[in-house]
């Protein structure tokens, strides 16, 4: 593709001209009016609710309903909230403490809009992962640009929908495509971009928005652990993995993608894990609550992953069956110490497939989750304060659950992002205020300023207060 100030102006560039023109006219937009983005955004999520609902279940050919209205229209809701809740707050300049060398003077940070925020958005949670950003970024008083995902085609369309219901163009609007319209998109000079994927595209949405000097936000994924430690208890850690495990049938970027357990502990663990997944769903292919595959083609990947774990000889436990459902239902299975070099072991599941890896002592495990790519999340399980702490300190990852899987997503008091492969930057509450602002310094020079004393010409006085100043500094 051509250079875009090279080529023909498109409907994507017309659009980030059109919002960067209307920065330009407005750079710091007032409480009030970023009060009534949000606002706006609150009411148009509510408003088109059913509408995106019913998009999202036919995308999955069957999505839980319970799973749809609390992770793609209650959570998002609440992030919108939160930010107007605490706007005023936020954008109000914080003083600074200044150091002993240059008082009397004082500093401030004042936080001001970045300009035009591309936000990229995945399929898997198709409302919560656009909207949230979005609430962020306009909060924080800049205009966005959404590229929904193309693969749940349905949605994308009725967020555009809400978008141009709800907004001019230039504070928000959606643009529907493939991957050249996503290529597209990234090349864009936008003022940040914020992206929700794989790790491979977000290498390819990074080397695009570093042409510009971007800054980016990638909300990766990877290979996440549960780890039951020697002091678990193993029903609970079974219960909670059953349910991070199977939330969207395992298509979350933070869902336990294998378990380390203690080696006496393993068929234990794997008996209670299938007891728990089959009292949760029962029939999976026609429980109403257990979601389908996006796609035949993820469906097939799934499948693939499974028999080439058959074929070296692995144990495989089927939790279910839902070869009978209309949907593209497939039921977990549990894979028992598989051959590290699998596929399954190599790259990030995204499916009902929980590996379940044995392991002798601490350092082992500890050893086992270093030696690999730092996960978006970790997940502990233990009741004994000393191994948990040996855990949280000794271990790098985006984000911990002690005895619980997946919740701090929705935590949204703290930071949520990833590290390493699994992510760049974070969001969510106080901190997507901040990643979408620019925090500029201020240092305001006193009236009784003594920065006389250091013009030249110098003398031995300079030298004699430059020693008194590498004391008291």
């Amino acid at each position: 593709m051509k250079d875009i100030a090279e080529s023909q102006p498109t409907e994507l560039s017309t659009a980030f001209d059109a919002a960067r023109a209307a920065y330009l006219d407005d750079p710091y937009p007032s409480y009030a009016t970023r009060k009534d983005r949000l606002t706006r955004l609150e009411q148009g999520l509510l408003r088109f609710a059913d509408r995106l609902e019913k998009a999202m279940v036919e995308d999955f050919s069957h999505r839980s309903l319970i799973e749809v209205s609390m992770s793609d229209i209650t959570l998002p809701l609440g992030d919108i909230r939160m930010n107007r809740r605490h706007l005023k707050k936020w954008m109000k300049p914080r003083r600074y403490p200044m150091v002993k060398h240059m008082l009397p003077a004082s500093g401030k940070v004042i936080p001001q809009p970045k300009g035009v925020v591309g936000v990229i958005s995945p399929w898997n949670f198709p409302v919560y992962l656009a909207i949230a950003p979005i609430a962020a970024a306009m909060a924080a008083g800049n205009r966005v640009l959404l590229k929904p995902s193309e693969l749940s085609p349905r949605t994308s369309e009725v967020l555009k929908q809400m978008a141009d219901e709800v907004f001019d163009p230039t504070e928000l609007s959606v643009h529907l495509g493939g991957p050249e319209v996503a290529k597209e998109f990234s090349e864009l000079p936008f003022n940040h971009i914020l992206f929700t994927g794989s790790t491979q595209v977000g290498r390819l949405v990074a080397g695009a928005a570093a042409k510009n000097l971007t800054p980016v936000t990638l909300e990766l994924g990877g290979k996440s652990p549960a780890i039951v430690g020697l002091h678990g208890d193993v029903k609970k850690a079974a219960t909670r993995v059953s349910h991070g495990k199977t939330v969207n049938a395992g298509q979350v970027c933070v869902s336990p993608d294998y378990a380390l357990v203690p080696r006496a502990r393993v068929r234990e663990f794997a008996e209670e894990v299938k007891t728990t997944m089959q009292q949760f769903f029962g029939d999976f292919a026609t429980s109403k609550d257990y979601t389908a595959m996006i796609s035949e083609r993820h469906r097939q990947r799934i499948r693939d992953l499974v028999a080439e774990a058959e074929e070296r000889g692995t144990e495989v436990i089927r939790v279910g069956d839902a070869t009978g459902a209309e949907a593209r239902k497939e039921a977990p299975v549990l894979l028992i110490d598989p051959p590290l070099d699998l596929r399954v072991m190599q790259e990030e599941v995204f499916g009902p497939i929980l590996s379940i890896i044995p392991y002798d002592t601490i350092e082992e495990a500890k050893r086992f989750v270093a030696e690999r790519p730092s996960p978006l999340a970790l997940y502990i399980f233990t009741e004994d304060k000393a191994e948990r702490d040996d855990w949280l300190f000794n271990s790098l990852a985006g984000g911990v659950c002690v005895n619980e899987t997946s919740f701090h997503v929705g935590a949204d008091t703290m930071p949520f992002g990833g590290v390493g492969e699994s992510g760049m930057g974070a969001y969510h509450g106080h901190t997507g205020f901040e990643t979408f602002s620019h925090l500029k310094s201020v240092f305001y020079q006193s009236r009784f300023s003594t920065a006389f004393m250091f013009n030249p010409p110098t003398t031995g006085f300079h030298t004699r207060v430059l020693a008194l100043l590498r004391k008291i500094i």
